[in-house]
């Protein structure tokens, strides 16, 4: 038997002409707005995390938030210089999986899947709950109703990007560029700034700063840097959704990534010069961003406009993950790692499934933390930071393998981002596994051990149903068709007009209950039948149980039992109703005879529905 040329079992997909869809891809500017607001949005937490960390060796621990932010800018220009080669050498998209899969093997593949899929998940959680601390900062009578709130930016989120990314992207374009305006407006302000123009917002607040000081050393610093990488979550995105720019699609998400670096790296820098400048200590139930805000501008309509722009983008931020993540899943379905419905697209390029996943998890993960940003935030850095470490070891072995010109120094570069991120997951991993890290570490391996589970179903599907080999060609066998009625009707008359077409021989088949009126019912309808002679017999079916499935399928066994090599056809009539609501008025016999003939026989079923028009007068 020869061998087709497709590979087995991959998900089914349309096939389009080049740019059919290009109005429904992203541009260079809004792949930025649709995919980087994750990146740009955390600016808003990355600073905090480290300061928090900090924290814990008083105001002298404090100093080292600049030393510590110029640190993670660094490793910022390195994920950004890697990336762009990821987004070269790998134009389908995947990130990190893809590269993981190609040159470091299946399973560290799956690894990097999975930690991309948690990290997605994460985002969408820490972004909502990050706007909506914005918010609550600004506006405290609203804190006991967080969770009511993120769950109402979420569905607006999922609704917007049920539309197409594209189309989320052009909504979210004025919102990005009023909060990277904002920001840097605050940085710009508080430059020129000697002291805080006002700390209301932080009065009567109880200070986060540690009464029991420790000592800064390496392992404090380590942690405030791994904290603060929580900043680089997003970098990612662009190269995991290369295939929703418009072309030429590498060379957009190139000048999207850069320019996503150069504006993250100068807003990291600018929020730790002023942190550094004004002081700043952290305090509970106060966003250090609100703190710098009042800082620069004083407690008046600006700070209201910048906690409000920051409140929006990191809900809005979230859009990373609906833009990244489907797309993922969708390259795992094609690799048949997840059900190939998340392979499908719906119009405007939307994997309709993927986000309606995504947006249900997220859910789930809203309600479990109340709301809280910092009890996600160190879930959410390990699985990047995998991504991050399995990704430039992953471009370190493609460097090797391709070589040309330079490649020992793009190896180098790649090696050494592969080190810090690595340093980076075990120093977070360690530091927060009792604070919930443990739940990634537990998480991670089983999301993969799911994958390889799907995995093995489609193979044994794919071999049982012959997929990749050229099958034996069709031969015409006897067919029988059965046809269940319980009256005579418009709808049995187009039954076996049906069935007639479809079948060598067709049979009636009618359930009869041993009790008086179903017995006189049954001799009523052999009676008109007789009359009626539509040149089909109807078969009586006794039953002892009030049932209508069972003895139908029975009848179907026995039937292939007497004729192995007869082809039976089970066609059950149903009548379609003019309007949903007069669904109610149905008793749903067809939909049980096709469930107990679907499970306990090999027969194959048919559901005939018959339209029944509205005839009311208009």
């Amino acid at each position: 038997m020869s061998v087709l040329t497709s590979a087995p079992g991959t998900a089914p997909s349309a096939q389009e002409p080049p740019d059919a869809g290009a109005r429904h891809k992203l541009t260079s500017l809004t792949g930025l707005a649709a995919l980087s607001l994750d990146a740009m949005a955390s600016v808003a937490y990355g600073p905090e995390a480290i300061v928090l960390v900090l924290a814990a060796a008083g105001g002298h621990g404090l100093g080292f938030t600049l030393p510590v932010t110029l640190a993670i800018a660094v490793l910022l220009a390195v994920l950004v210089a890697s990336y762009r080669q990821v987004i070269a050498a790998f134009p389908d998209g995947g990130g990190s999986y893809a590269v993981a899969r190609t040159h470091l093997g299946r399973r560290t593949g799956l690894v990097a899947a999975a930690s991309l899929v948690l990290d997605y998940v994460l985002n969408v959680a820490v972004a909502v709950t990050a706007g909506v601390a914005a918010l609550t900062s600004a506006f405290p009578g609203l804190h006991d109703d967080r969770v009511w709130l993120c769950l109402a930016v979420l569905a607006l989120i999922t609704g917007v990007n049920l539309r197409g990314i594209a189309d989320s992207a052009r909504a979210f374009v004025v919102p990005t560029a009023v909060f990277i305006g904002s920001v840097l407006a605050v940085i710009v302000v508080g430059l020129f700034r000697s002291a805080p123009v006002s700390a209301q917002a932080a009065a009567g607040h109880a200070s986060a700063l540690s009464d029991q000081a420790t000592a800064v050393g390496a392992l404090l610093l380590l942690k405030a840097f791994a904290s603060g990488c929580s900043a680089l979550t997003g970098v990612e995105a662009i190269a995991n959704a290369v295939p929703s720019f418009r072309a030429p699609g590498v060379r957009r998400a190139q000048r999207a990534e850069v320019a996503l670096g150069v504006l993250l790296g100068v807003m990291l820098i600018g929020l730790s010069v002023l942190i550094s400048r004004f002081g700043l200590q952290p305090v509970q139930g106060v966003t250090v961003l609100a703190q710098l805000t009042e800082a620069s501008f004083g407690h008046h309509l600006a700070f209201y406009v910048v906690q409000f722009a920051t409140m929006v983008l990191l809900a809005l931020s979230a859009n990373t993950s609906f833009g990244g993540l489907p797309v993922l899943l969708g390259l795992l379905a094609r690799d048949n790692f997840l059900p190939h419905v998340f392979g499908l697209k719906a119009d405007r390029q939307v994997h309709r499934h993927g986000v309606l996943a995504l947006s249900a998890v997220s859910a789930a993960l809203l309600v479990l933390s109340g709301g809280d940003t910092n009890t996600l935030v160190p879930l959410f850095a390990i699985g990047v930071f995998v991504g991050f470490t399995l990704a430039q070891t992953g471009m370190v072995v493609h460097w090797r393998g391709v070589r040309g010109p330079k490649w020992a120094g793009k190896a180098l570069l790649n090696g050494l981002g592969a080190l810090l991120t690595g340093v980076g997951a075990v120093v977070v991993t360690a530091t927060k596994f009792h604070d919930g890290a443990w739940l990634i570490v537990v998480a991670l391996p089983l999301l993969v051990a799911c994958f390889e589970c799907v995995n093995r179903a489609y193979g044994r599907i794919g071999e049982r149903l012959g997929v990749g080999r050229i099958p034996d060609p069709p031969y015409r066998t006897r067919s029988l068709v059965v046809v269940p009625v319980s009256s005579l009707t418009r709808l049995t008359s187009e039954a076996l007009t049906a069935a007639v077409s479809l079948g060598d021989e067709v049979r009636a088949v009618t359930v009869c209950h041993p009790d008086s009126e179903d017995l006189s019912r049954a001799e009523s309808l052999a009676r008109d039948w007789e009359l009626w002679n539509p040149g089909v017999p109807l078969v009586r079916l006794d039953s002892d149980r009030r049932t209508v499935g069972r003895p139908v399928a029975a009848y179907v066994r026995a039937l292939t039992a007497a004729d192995p090599g007869v082809r039976i056809t089970v066609l059950v009539p149903e009548a379609e109703p003019a309007h949903v609501w007069q669904r109610l008025l149905q008793n749903q016999r067809g939909a049980v005879v096709a469930h107990a003939v679907r499970h306990e026989t090999e027969a194959v079923v048919c559901r005939l529905r018959f339209r029944l028009l509205d005839t009311r007068p208009s």
